[in-house]
Order: C-alpha cells, then structure tokens, then sequence
C-alpha cells in the first residue's frame, strides 16, 4: 500500500524556527481544542466510569435518541435513532470508509480538489482511485463547511450534486463537522429536506463532538442517513469490533442534549475569529472563503510555505495549503483554536 508521507512531519523545520522567537511559538497549525471540556460532558463520563460490561456497535439507545432530537432541533433533520451509527472519531470513519463499503480497484471516490486529506487516504487504503468532486464516482465526498477553506455550499449547490449522483447511482457522503459554526453562511445539512427532499437514499452526514464540545480525545462522532447504508456499515464493524465505550457515549448523550457550552465556546471562537482576521488583513493577506468553520484561509500571493516561513520568523506556526492539494498552493491555513491570550500574542506579532 502506498500511503503519502504524513504532511505534519514536514512542518518540523518551521516549528523550531518558530518555537526560537523569544516567548516561544503560537501553534496556529493543527485545528485541536484547547480549551476546557465543559463540565456536564466530564460529569457524565465519570458517572458512567463503572462499566464492567461490552458495548454494542450500534451504541445505546440514549446516544442514538440523543442525536436525532440534536439534529431536529439545531438542523431541521428528522431522522430515526435506529439510522445513527455511533463512530469512534469520525476520522476512522473517514479512512475506512471505502473499504467498510466493499470498494475497490475498480472503484473511484470523489472529494474536493482541496480537502481535508484522509479522503484521500481513505481511497488509497481501499485501494480506489480518487478524483474530484463531479467526476463519476462509487462515493463521493463533500465537506461543507469546508476544511481548510471554511466554504460553505449553498442548498442550490448540494441539491445539484444529490440529484447528479442520483441518477449515477453514486453514494455521498457529507462531513459536516463543523455545522455549528457558520460565521459569515448559514450552513445547511444534506439530509435537510430543503436538499434531498426529506428522502435520505444514498446519504450519509457525517458529525463530531470534538469541535463544537472540546471533546476531541473522548474520539465520538456518528453518521446518519440513508438506513440500507447504515445497516450495511453496521453488520461489518460488529464484525471489526468497532465500539464506543460506554462512559464516552454518556458524555455525548449530554453534550448533545445541552446547547449552552456551544454557544459560549461559538462566541470564543468568534472573538478569536475577529482578532486574527482583521490582523492578517493588516499584516497584507487576503482571506479567500473562511465562511465558516475554525480555519482562515489566508494568502500573500505567493508560495505557501514562503509565507509558512514569513510567519514562523515571528513565532507563528500555520498549515502550508498544499497539504489539501495543489489548489492550495498559494494559502495557508490559520486556526481558532489556540487560546485567548496566544491569539492576542500572535496578533501583535503580526502588527
């Protein structure tokens, strides 16, 4: 298997010129939380600490209802909890994909030209060949709103590529892990009547907690759609052993039934957003997208690891935008999640 060199290792060079500046580096480069997992969602796991027992794949009944109230009441979905496959992280579902699907060397998938990479990787793992989206396809990928470029698809947009795949007999598969945080679009889900009709054949959208709840290392996540296609995936990861702990689907049940953590971490990430946006701006870059999301997709008109390079001589580590593909080339990606006063920091260093 021919797997692409790790992208983050080629960061090691920039990250110790960064981390020379005196008061050391501001990591702008990897989208990981940093700040506090909210307090219901830790006491719920520990309340669930005594758990002697296996869980099942298709995970508790709690987890399941928990997640299809979340998704009518914050995205206007009706969905039967019998249709929810709890995940462990969406990024393994990602990777394993195509291959729970059955797919193949004679198979392609589609994702976008510039996209989260583990699409990618998923294809190669399977074996698939991979093209862009609109290319005839076995599963296509979509990522709205989008990392890294924080694009957001309109309802026009996704009902057109629902329609094409339709009549191609194609699957498509929606990573909406970032719905919650629209900025400057409203983002709307595939399964949103607005685009499929009510009608979730061949659907899947794709969801995680890591982001929205600071609950990256619990690694929860779920899909949710089309119920042939859940079932299929179901039978073979109880083959795989694929299962959510316990105490891990009682802190999602919680967090997924309280709106309040999100908006006061929504509003963090909103000042944040304002700090390095109209910094960056005045430092000479152009934010190309970024509508959405925990990214600013941000360019000098140059190289990107010309300007990974301009950054890091002043303490500033970001993602080079040609780990998402060559359309990249010319961005870099700058992330939210750093903390309020490492922002501040990097700020004034671009000042």
């Amino acid at each position: 298997m021919q797997l692409p060199d790790f992208p983050w290792d080629r960061l090691a060079g920039a990250k110790e010129l960064a981390s020379r500046v005196p008061g050391g580096m501001v990591d702008l480069s990897v989208g990981t939380p940093v700040d506090p997992t909210p307090e219901i969602v830790r006491t719920a796991l520990a309340d669930a600490a005594d758990a002697p027992g296996y869980p099942t794949v298709h995970g508790t009944d709690a987890v399941r209802v928990a997640v299809t109230d979340w998704l009518s009441r914050r995205l206007g979905v009706d969905a039967s909890p019998a249709d929810v496959l709890p995940l462990i992280g969406t990024k393994e579902f990602v990777a394993w994909l195509p291959t729970l699907l059955g797919l193949g060397s004679a198979d392609a998938v589609a994702s976008p030209a510039v996209a989260y990479p583990t699409y990618v990787v998923g294809a190669l793992i399977a074996g698939c060949r991979t093209v862009d989206v609109g290319q005839p396809a076995a599963l296509t990928w979509l990522n709205s709103p989008a990392n890294p470029t924080g694009e957001v698809m309109s309802v026009e947009q996704l009902r057109d590529v629902v329609a094409s795949a339709r009549k191609q007999g194609t699957v498509v598969v929606s990573d909406e892990c970032y719905i919650e945080l629209g900025w400057d679009a409203q983002p709307v889900s595939i399964l949103h009547p607005d685009v499929c009709g009510g009608d979730h054949r061949g659907l899947l959208a794709v969801h995680s907690l890591s982001k929205r709840s600071n609950m990256a290392g619990y690694r929860f996540g779920f899909a949710v759609g089309d119920p042939d296609l859940t079932g299929r995936l179901l039978a073979v990861r109880k083959h795989a052993g694929m299962m959510v702990p316990l105490p891990v689907q009682a802190a999602a049940t919680a967090a997924l039934r309280d709106d309040a953590h999100v908006q006061a971490q929504r509003e963090r990430y909103g000042r944040r957003r304002l700090l390095l946006r109209d910094s960056l701006t005045a430092a000479g870059f152009h934010i190309d997208g970024s509508e959405a999301g925990l990214y600013l997709w941000a360019t000098r008109g140059e190289r990107c690891w010309d300007t990974v390079s301009w950054l890091a001589q002043r303490g500033i580590l970001v993602a080079p935008g040609d780990f998402y593909g060559e359309g990249g080339r010319e961005h870099v990606r700058v992330a939210l999640t750093a903390s309020d006063a490492d922002v501040a920091r990097a700020a004034t260093r671009l000042s």
